[in-house]
């Protein structure tokens, strides 16, 4: 009896894996028409915690926009990844100092450090959907909120 030989599967250059490791390459770089590139613009975008949902070339774009404006410094640290080639589930560390306003919070020139996952899909070779989940409670404290019902700390 011969044994079957299985043909090795090569990851291709865009499964999930691939383009959630490009897009954090291309945020890190501060490039975020870089990243958008990556999606299709019809493609989900959320932010669960910071209750941000639409398309990317809306919300995902107004997003990604004040991400690397608001943090010019911008770190994305891939701690972990997994998936296959339609799903890819990293786990990141977001680091960067605020030098201008964020999700309604005034710039006060602190750095944040907060630990997130994000899950992205990908069909045709591009991303096909983001969710992306954290502590928005640690993204504030880190950003010196006192007060979480009124996030611009005018009061």
């Amino acid at each position: 009896m011969t044994a079957v030989v299985m043909p090795e599967i090569a990851p291709t250059r865009f499964g999930a894996r691939e383009l959630a490791l490009e897009l954090f390459e291309r945020l890190n770089l501060r490039d975020a028409r870089g990243a958008l590139a990556l999606f299709d613009p019809a493609a989900p975008f959320e932010i669960v915690p910071a209750g941000l949902a639409g398309l990317t070339g809306n919300e995902g774009r107004s997003f990604l926009e004040s991400l690397v404006a608001a943090f010019p410094d911008l770190l994305l640290q891939v701690r972990a990844l997994m998936g296959t080639a339609a799903l890819a589930v990293a786990e990141i560390k977001l680091e960067g100092t605020q030098a201008r306003d964020f999700l309604g919070v005034l710039n006060q020139e602190k750095h944040v450090d907060v630990d997130q996952a994000w899950m992205v899909w990908s069909a045709g070779g591009r991303i096909s959907g983001l969710r992306a989940y954290g502590c928005q409670n640690q993204l504030y404290r880190r950003l010196a909120v006192k007060r979480l019902d009124h996030i611009s700390i005018l009061g």
